[in-house]
């Protein structure tokens, strides 16, 4: 087994180097690509770069130039891209067997048992765990057919402001009306409740009551949802924290009500929140989470649902997938979650997060374009408006393409897409950190000087 390298020898540099961008390379790329590729493609359109080479936090284009991640591929990459110690595993598998559907292998049992070693709360020894599709949608599809067949109820609750996925079911409970644009009707008695934006006890209460009215309300419209799905810190919504309570209030409701909660960890799982799982963060024991993204270790596709045995109620063939058996991305999961342990890296990322955080306050503090700073851990969202108050997310893209012509990858969130996201590799070194931030920083000051 290969050692488990120290953080600060993952990367290409602790600095970016950039020329020009995108480079003639990028350009002929970028350009072939709107020739013969989807016209879906969504990033090169706001990031115009051809990728060559990444490790760790570091992205290296095909005209050689060098940058900080802190998108890290949408969450997916948490120890770093290329991580060695995750590659050594995945490597071997690959020689060995790659496609196993659902029959047992180490790669799968070694992985559902650390799955349920770290799982949130009361899950914790006592889950099962389902592998279907390779993405987070699979995963969220997994969920919603587990409430259905646990309860006999086929109505679902999920919440505005929402992303779960892009398949029908995700799909229906993903607030954004811009995703399901051209796609509906989706599935049927699907309501979406207030999600607390602003950390007070009134408006997680008046929250709270409006789910609970969904349940119990004679009048209220549609059928007793099996199931509430929620994401602990919700991230396509603009990284909002929800205020203490919150889950522990749905987890309540969810019992009176005979109902699952379902807690979408697809983002916020395995460290990103400075913690194993967002929900660490508020002391509940979710009925089950949800996980895609970083579960594969090196970016190799695979989602997966822990849930309490009690609801492991299926038949053979209850949930399935060709793909649930990917061997490589399960070494992978495992790998990760090992590295992680050894490099401390969700008090890592907790104290690096608290630092960007603390940065990105500073500038706050001079100007009111800035209406908050917030996130856990290396999961973080800085909120914009414009002179007039109103969500401003044109000056989020305008600062978005500053950093990138300065050697940063950051994107952008919010229901209004006013929220600069910040999720950089949980392996992102303090030097990195202090470097990318002052990049980030600067970028937001000038690019506030010039509207």
């Amino acid at each position: 087994m290969a050692s488990m390298p120290n953080i600060d020898t993952l990367h290409f540099s602790e600095e970016p180097n950039v020329d020009t961008v995108p480079g003639p390379k990028s350009r002929s790329l970028l350009d072939q690509q709107v020739e013969i590729d989807s016209a879906a493609v969504a990033y090169p359109k706001r990031i115009p770069i051809a990728l060559e080479e990444a490790k760790g936090a570091t992205i290296r284009d095909v005209d050689g130039n060098t940058f900080l991640d802190f998108f890290a591929g949408i969450g997916v990459l948490n120890v770093g891209h290329s991580n060695p110690y995750v590659l050594e595993g995945t490597r071997e598998q690959l020689g060995k067997i790659t496609h196993t559907i659902d029959f047992p292998t180490e790669a799968r049992l070694d992985l559902i048992e650390k799955l349920r070693e770290i799982a949130p709360g009361g899950l914790a020894g006592s889950s099962n765990v389902v592998f279907g599709g390779p993405s987070g949608s699979d995963a969220i599809e997994g969920s919603i057919k587990l409430a259905k067949h646990n309860t006999g109820r086929h109505g679902l609750l999920a919440f505005e402001g929402a992303y779960h996925g892009a398949t029908s079911g995700a799909l229906s409970l993903t607030a954004g009306k811009k995703y399901k644009k051209g796609y509906t009707p989706l599935l049927s008695d699907v309501v979406h409740a207030p999600y607390p934006t602003v950390p007070t006890e009134q408006e997680r209460d008046q929250a709270l009551k409006a789910v609970r009215q969904k349940f119990e309300d004679p009048y209220g419209g549609t059928e007793d949802p099996a199931g509430i799905w929620v994401e602990p810190i919700q991230g396509e919504g603009g990284v909002v924290v929800p205020p203490e309570g919150f889950l522990k209030g749905l987890r309540k409701i969810a019992d009176d009500n005979d109902a699952l909660l379902i807690v979408d960890e697809i983002q916020t799982g395995l460290g990103r929140t400075g913690e194993w799982f967002g929900s660490d963060h508020f002391d509940v024991t979710p009925d089950a989470i949800t996980m895609a993204k970083s579960l594969g270790g090196s970016g190799l596709p695979i989602g997966a649902m822990v849930y309490h045995e009690k609801f492991d109620t299926w038949d053979a063939g209850g949930h399935i997938g060709t793909f649930r058996g990917n061997t490589p991305a399960m070494v992978g999961g495992l790998r990760a979650i090992e590295y992680i342990e050894a490099h401390d890296l969700l008090a890592h990322a907790t104290d690096v997060g608290e630092y960007l955080r603390g940065r990105f306050r500073e500038v706050s503090e001079v100007t009111d374009r800035i209406v908050d700073v917030r996130g856990r851990g290396l999961f973080i969202g800085v909120e914009f408006v414009d002179e007039s108050g109103e969500p401003d997310a044109n000056v989020v893209k305008e600062i978005q393409t500053e950093c990138f012509e300065n050697g940063v990858l950051v994107w952008s969130a919010g229901r209004y897409g006013n929220v600069l996201r910040i999720i950089p590799p949980l392996v992102l070194t303090k030097k990195q950190a202090e470097v990318g931030s002052d990049i980030v920083c600067e970028g937001i000051q000038s690019v506030l000087k010039t509207r």
